[in-house]
């Protein structure tokens, strides 16, 4: 079953790359108390990802932040030491935080994921975006087309504001 507006978030530990390791972020503790935008893309570093999702939100922190967004989190089926070297390479400075959902188990219970075995991906979460105040879901916006990034943009998002 899909996640629905409404919903609380269920709980997980994603993972984040830091200079001491890696370390669980727990999902209550990102979201509880504060408005948060968690968007998820099927895969660091493919076409789609890097040159028009993650950059939007890098580009539209300010304008979110503005719009009353605490924090910006972008999850991935991808493992942290790949979402570290994609930060950097899209110097994202800490507009973002880049979140490892590595073995899907996140993805999964929000009923996010498709298989893209057919392509060589495994398994990999959907495209979407959402506003998410103190753990429940106010806005899902789901891609129906992995290579697209429209509906879910940070453009998109922001006009739900």
């Amino acid at each position: 079953m899909t996640i629905q507006v409404g919903d609380k978030l269920p709980a997980a530990n994603l993972k984040r790359l830091t200079p001491d390791g890696i370390k669980d972020v727990s999902v209550a503790a990102l979201t509880g108390g504060k408005k948060v935008v968690l968007f998820a893309v099927p895969g660091a570093f493919t076409p789609t990802c890097s040159e028009r999702h993650l950059p939007g939100f890098v580009e539209q922190a300010e304008a979110l932040k503005a719009k009353g967004i605490d924090t910006i989190a972008c999850v991935a089926v991808n493992d942290p030491f790949v979402m570290s070297a994609w930060e950097k390479s899209r110097g994202v400075n800490g507009k973002v935080e880049m979140l490892s959902d590595g073995n899907g188990e996140f993805t999964r219970a929000l009923g996010l994921g498709f298989d893209g075995s057919g392509f060589g991906l495994g398994q990999r979460s959907r495209r979407y975006a959402m506003v998410v105040d103190d753990g429940t879901v106010k806005t899902l916006l789901v891609e129906e087309v992995p290579s697209q990034a429209e509906a879910s943009s940070a453009s998109a998002i922001l006009a739900t504001l």
